[in-house]
């Protein structure tokens, strides 16, 4: 397939294009919602794709937990090289911890376990992690005992797929960028990425990668041809069967479509299934409507996003309309713009600003550049108080924000 995805009219598609147009509209008039991009593809082609200015199409940006659903794929490919089964216990891949990971919850923690948010605590571990070892936190991740046998409870938990991640690239010896390179981005066409490291050189996994709405879209697309793209076949079939299909139940999530299962990093949904990240990134895909929806923003009111989609671009998906209405949604997506922040021109009582009250750096990470000409790896300043896996600082190696 080329580089870039095929482009169609919507209703060549089967697409209502004012089914797309009412989407646009409802989140905008939602002052909860920011969205700063949006990509319909449907039967393999691009249908609709708008970015609210100063969003552009070549512009990475952080994708927050949408990554998971990346290291999701490098898992798939690890088992099919055979470096790892989904039965291995976790702690088989770090010998160096076993004689301190005694407690037989522990010890029993799987692969499968931890793709599954299913590690048996009964909450996000990260903070814990960090607190038992701040320089491993696979180590202080696994000296705290499960509270439920693993398997049997889910909890959304960065230590778990941080942990994945960490095994991944000590059995591969490479970073999850440069094994996923030949095996996904290249054939995919997706350029160049960026990927937040801690400890250096470690990817984190659970966040931290930065690509284009575009290779969200193509990955979607991927999971919804069983892991075909082309003549090849890149995924298998049989792992995607299973990312994509609830591994456990979600009961005591707060909203509707979070309380549908999870696979292997992918949530399912009162329609298809998605991966998603904070703030508004997701890529959903709707097998039964050939259908997948990549959409980034701003925003908290994630499942808002997701009832206006089901409301108003759902319906129109195997639907046409005349030219015209083709027309006033090209005009609109073409014409997305973010508001303008009010603000002052300067802060008041200027003249009492040192500097300190904004902004106080906390800790170090890193972001890995694998195929910017600078190379290795720049180091960012996250502000306290950020969530974690959200980093709003410059890329230091190239100067500017990425997305």
């Amino acid at each position: 397939m080329s580089k870039d995805l095929p482009r169609s009219a919507a209703a060549a598609q089967q697409v209502d294009p004012a089914a797309v147009l009412a989407f646009v509209d409802a989140v905008e008039a939602d002052p909860a919602i920011e969205l700063h991009s949006l990509m319909v593809v449907r039967h393999g082609h691009v249908i609709a794709e708008g970015w609210w200015a100063p969003h552009t199409p070549e512009r990475t940006r952080l994708l927050y937990s949408l990554s998971k659903s990346f290291t999701s794929t490098a898992l798939g490919l690890a088992l099919e090289e055979g470096r790892v089964g989904l039965d291995d216990p976790v702690v088989s891949f770090f010998p160096e911890f076993d004689a301190e990971i005694t407690d037989p919850r522990s010890r029993s923690v799987t692969l499968g376990h931890l793709a599954s948010m299913a590690s048996g605590h009964n909450r996000d571990m990260m903070q814990e992690a960090l607190t038992g070892d701040p320089q491993e936190p696979v180590r202080g991740f696994l000296l705290v005992a499960p509270d439920e046998e693993p398997g049997t409870v889910f909890a959304y938990s960065q230590p778990c797929t941080y942990t994945l991640a960490a095994i991944i690239q000590r059995v591969t010896g490479m970073r999850l960028s440069e094994y996923l390179r030949p095996r996904l981005f290249d054939p995919l066409g997706i350029g160049e990425v960026g990927w937040l490291t801690w400890p250096p050189g470690r990817e984190q996994g659970f966040s931290g990668l930065f690509a284009r709405t575009e290779d969200v879209a193509k990955l979607g697309q991927l999971y919804l041809q069983g892991g075909r793209w082309g003549e090849d076949q890149l995924l298998p079939e049989r792992y995607v069967e299973q990312a994509t299909s609830r591994q456990i139940d979600t009961p005591n999530q707060d909203n509707v479509d979070w309380r549908q299962g999870y696979g292997f990093q992918f949530w399912m949904a009162r329609h298809g299934y998605r991966g998603d990240g904070a703030f508004g990134q997701f890529c959903v895909v709707l097998p039964d409507h050939d259908t997948v929806v990549a959409i980034t923003g701003g925003t908290e009111a994630m499942q808002g996003v997701l009832d206006n989609l089901w409301e108003h671009l759902l319906p129109g998906l195997g639907t046409s309309r005349p030219d015209d209405a083709q027309r006033d949604l090209d005009k609109r997506l073409d014409g997305l713009r973010l508001p303008a922040c009010l603000a002052r021109p300067r802060p008041p009582r200027w003249e009492e600003y040192d500097g300190s009250r904004l902004f106080k750096p906390a800790v170090t990470h890193w972001m890995s550049l694998p195929d910017h000409p600078a190379g290795g790896e720049a180091g960012t300043a996250r502000s306290e108080g950020d969530l974690a896996g959200g980093y709003t600082s410059r890329w230091a190696a190239l100067g500017r924000p990425p997305g």
